[in-house]
């Protein structure tokens, strides 16, 4: 016994953890990282205090050897009379099996699944042993809950060769090693690893899953909050050896489905998450009220969590650190997140200025203006619109949003790290850019930016234009009028992104089977053209964020000239629609009126 206390003694001297060493453009870092109370810790060290703890903290690790094999001479407790049990297999990596992995698994049970789980189901029955499958996406899409309804909808004889593995910022690519090798020993089948890209030799080790263990018969599925991790991984080491099932994206008629909600303005206003406040589907964290799309500062917080931190993450892993390329200096600045959230701030400005200076410069105000100057109470009644200065309102746009950049801007962000970073949100999944076709046609085609994450465009498009109307050009203007002039705004924001919206979610549910684009005349423009290029004909629209049924809707896709000009490219028009959010019917002039929601929930 007094050994034992002296070991313990010894040890409790000697400092914890381990030392890792990063290699940041030619330059050693050195962190000590360790685990106190059950959280993880960590601190940069000099090379000198590295050089100096390596020896203790290996002593401490074999004193700690020395005093398990100790303790085991010691008498068993346990009765002699006491059966024997087999003792579970002791993994390095917080893994469950057996009855612990059913009892997790069925916190699931309450959830609809989502659309992409037969394909995971359909990696799992396939034959083929070389591949791994990669699930990843962005904050609260459900990829957790994904893998226990994979244990779930296993039976009995499957949930007995299943084995779910969690990882953390704490444990290496070697226990990872060792822990599918004592799996494999066990004849575990079906293997899932959550969160497997916070191993920091992850992306460069990656190889070693498919070329070792897939091989050999495991069924190995992935999944992790770090996509750009994933994307690294699946273009060098699991090149050509992995299936991939992003869950970013989450559709209308996904949403509809998995949270009972079919209005297209609460998803205008809230899409892009299994949307926290109205169902508990994957974490707790995600109760949050602030976790939503709710506020500006809730929302830069979603970008700097699940996407900048993201991004940093995985560049740091990459590579040893290696392949920051030119953000490399906003990194050692600690200005990497602030670039990432600016830049995507700045794309939704962009976004929300042109609808506005649109609106002033157009009659796109012309409802607004009316209800003005007909209104019966004197003091809402004003032709204040009729004289306004469309100019001004785009200057002080522009004040706005030079002040606002300013205050947050410490560093200069340069067009390369806007290549770069938007490149990296595009592997994310996050936006797609999509050109706009001209009559007559033309190389020279118009880009456009969708995000696949509704709710983060409209929160921030909705802040800045509060922003202008505090400013004090509306200063003449009561607030019930301010309130009109926000409103009919937004209701063109509103347009817009239902718009994007539609064309997005066609666009990606006809992939390459359709050719679905914008088209624009000299005069007007058809909102979306679905081409069938085997059939040689072509479907129009128009899309509209009203509920009400007008003429003006479908004057364009019902225009002969137009109509004539689009067959001579693009093939016979055999379909002419209005999306809007009224009932469906079809008019004697051949012009089909279509609910847009029923329309992209149809979208299959």
């Amino acid at each position: 016994m007094a050994d034992i206390k002296e070991l313990e003694e010894q040890i409790a001297k000697l400092p914890i953890g381990y030392i890792t060493e990063k290699v940041i453009n030619d330059k050693k870092y050195y962190c000590q990282q360790w685990k106190e109370n059950g959280k993880s810790k960590s601190r940069y060290i000099s090379e000198e205090e590295a050089n100096t703890l390596k020896p203790q903290i290996e002593e401490r690790k074999k004193l700690q050897k020395e005093l398990k094999a100790l303790k085991k001479t010691l008498p068993d407790p346990v009765s002699e009379e006491t059966e024997e049990e087999t003792p579970e297999p002791e993994f390095k990596m917080s893994a469950l099996f057996g009855e612990a992995l059913l009892k997790m698994a069925q916190t699931a049970s309450q959830y609809e699944r989502r659309d992409c789980f037969s394909k995971i189901q359909d990696f799992l029955k396939t034959p083929a042993a070389d591949k791994v499958c990669l699930v990843f996406g962005l904050r609260r899409t459900g990829k957790t809950t994904l893998l226990k309804q994979l244990v779930l909808a296993m039976n009995e004889e499957e949930q007995k060769s299943a084995i779910y593995i969690k990882a953390s910022t704490e444990n290496t690519i070697e226990e990872l090693n060792a822990d599918l090798k004592l799996a494999n020993k066990l004849k575990y089948k079906y293997v899932l690893i959550d969160e497997i890209t916070l191993i920091e030799k992850f992306i460069d080790n990656a190889a070693l899953l498919s070329d070792v263990y897939a091989v050999q018969g495991m069924k190995i599925v992935l999944s992790g909050t770090d996509s750009l991790g994933f994307w690294f991984a699946q273009n060098e080491e699991l090149y050509d050896r992995a299936v991939t099932i992003h869950t970013t994206f989450v559709p209308f008629r996904e949403y509809s489905r998995l949270l009972k909600i079919d209005d297209i303005d609460e998803y205008i206003r809230y899409g892009g998450t299994l949307k926290a406040g109205e169902t508990n589907f994957e974490d707790t964290d995600a109760n949050a009220f602030d976790a939503s799309f709710r506020t500006d500062e809730s929302t830069r917080r979603y970008i700097d969590t699940a996407i900048a931190q993201n991004i940093q993450h995985s560049l740091k892993c990459y590579d040893r650190g290696n392949h920051f390329r030119n953000l490399i200096d906003l990194y050692k600045k600690d200005e990497l997140t602030n670039a990432i959230n600016r830049i995507i701030e700045d794309m939704n400005q962009a976004f929300t200025v042109d609808v506005i200076t649109r609106d002033f410069k157009s009659s796109d105000l012309g409802s607004a203006k009316d209800l003005l100057r007909r209104e019966k109470d004197e003091t809402k009644r004003t032709d204040f619109l009729d004289t306004f200065d469309a100019s001004d309102v785009t200057k002080k746009l522009m004040e706005i949003l030079k002040i606002r950049n300013k205050e947050r801007q410490s560093i200069e962000i340069e067009e390369v790290h806007i290549q770069e970073i938007t490149e990296y949100l595009k592997a994310l999944d996050l936006l797609e850019i999509v050109y706009t076709e001209n009559i007559p046609i033309s190389n020279k085609k118009q880009e456009r930016i969708i995000f696949t994450q509704s709710g983060m465009r409209f929160c921030q498009a909705q802040v800045l234009v509060y922003s202008l109307m505090q400013d004090e050009v509306f200063g003449s203007l009561t607030g019930e009028l301010r309130d009109i002039i926000t409103e009919k705004i937004l209701e063109d924001v509103r347009g817009r992104m239902l718009e994007d919206i539609v064309f997005l979610e066609t666009k990606r549910t006809y992939g390459t089977k359709r050719n679905v684009f914008k088209l624009k005349f000299a005069s007007g423009e058809f909102d979306m053209v679905v081409q069938d290029k085997t059939k040689k004909q072509c479907e129009i629209f128009e899309i509209k964020h009203s509920k009400e049924l007008f003429p003006a809707q479908y004057r364009h896709i019902n225009d002969e000239e137009k109509i004539s000009l689009t067959e001579a490219q693009f093939g016979k028009v055999v379909r002419k629609c209005v999306l809007y959010r009224g009932e469906s019917q079809m008019l004697e002039n051949g012009v089909e009126y279509k609910n847009v929601e029923e329309f992209l929930k149809g979208l299959k």
